[in-house]
């Protein structure tokens, strides 16, 4: 099957490669030529100049997934529409708010130009581990697209069924259409929402961890500090390299996540190349948004997400409110920053 795929950055070039290794034909285009340049040296993949020229280069009806962005989006779409043709689709693997999907589909159906939202988790190491896919749209359209999906998801591999479970479905292969324009997407908003929490959870446990052999390392006592009161209840200097290592191994708390945290600490115990700025990108918000709506509590997925701002040092001005209080009402002086 043919595919055009829009946008080659981390995961779009390495999706198209898997597509290429399956044999589909795979026709690209991104803003960058050297990029263009490299993917298209690959068998089954034909690069582009331009979005129009891509468009020129397919069969009908053509399929173009955008790996962009989620604020290129709807530019990427203005652009493109002029020169598509009636029963043509457009996939959005990126990240969009759903709400966008339903929108984008609804302008599209007059001039029945198909909508499909993927949800998309793999990361870099998709090219060989394959992608998660969390689907939205109209069922015939999906299941047309169904021999992209399945090449680019992970497939069943090693992972047994789950216990209790009647087989059959794609699930069990990496890729799930979830339901009309939106859905798709709305499963990997709240996706991405659950990562915040466990990430956040593996971070602060670690953190604990970390500090469990303050006991050694206690300073004077003074007026603005309040005391450790059993010290040599904290006198652990832990490996966390090992923590990690072993909790991979047959731990509950087991996950890829933990993998790739046990990975890094291996490569740099202190983690001393990162700076501790966490961004988001959008998709936690919007869960706790939906949560808000549905009237449905998320004081996990939140903390996750106003700890990642407070990591950008936007809890700066409230901190100095603090001080700026406790220095008011009791003559509290700040304490220097620790060394």
């Amino acid at each position: 099957m043919q595919l055009g795929m829009i946008g080659l950055g981390r995961m779009g070039s390495n999706m198209v490669k898997r597509l290429a290794r399956n044999g589909h034909e795979c026709v690209v285009f991104d803003t960058s030529s050297k990029v263009v340049q490299d993917v298209s040296s690959h068998e089954h993949i034909t690069g582009s100049t331009s979005l129009e020229d891509m468009i020129a280069k397919m069969e009908r009806p053509r399929a173009l997934w955008m790996m962009i962005p989620a604020g290129f989006v709807d530019k990427t779409i203005a652009e493109i529409v002029p020169h598509l043709e009636e029963g043509d689709i457009l996939i959005d693997g990126g990240n969009s708010y759903y709400v966008d999907d339903i929108n984008r589909a609804k302008e599209l159906a007059p001039k029945n130009i198909k909508y499909v939202d993927v949800g998309t988790s793999g990361g870099v190491w998709g090219l060989e581990r394959g992608y998660c896919m969390m689907i939205g749209g109209p069922s015939d359209t999906v299941a047309h697209l169904d021999p992209i999906f399945k090449a680019i998801a992970p497939g069943k591999g090693d992972i047994p069924v789950t216990p209790g479970r009647q087989q059959g479905g794609t699930a069990e292969e990496g890729y799930l259409h979830c339901g009309p324009s939106g859905a798709g997407h709305f499963v990997k908003m709240v996706h991405n929402g659950i990562e915040y929490g466990l990430m956040a959870a593996y971070a602060e446990g670690l953190n604990v961890l970390k500090g469990a052999g303050i006991g050694k390392h206690t300073g004077e006592i003074d007026a603005e500090t309040t005391p450790l009161r059993d010290p040599e209840h904290y006198q652990y200097d832990l490996n966390l390299t090992d923590v990690t290592e072993v909790w991979r191994r047959g731990s509950v708390i087991a996950s890829w996540l933990l993998d790739l945290t046990a990975q890094a600490l291996a490569g740099d115990p202190q983690l001393e190349k990162f700076g501790g700025r966490v961004s988001d990108s959008g998709e936690g918000r919007w869960t706790i948004k939906a949560g808000i709506d549905e009237g449905v509590p998320t004081p996990v997925l939140t903390t996750a997400l106003y700890e990642r701002f407070s990591s950008r040092g936007e809890d700066e001005f409230a901190n100095k409110v603090l001080s700026a209080m406790r220095f008011g009402f009791g003559g509290h002086l700040e304490k220097p920053a620790a060394k």
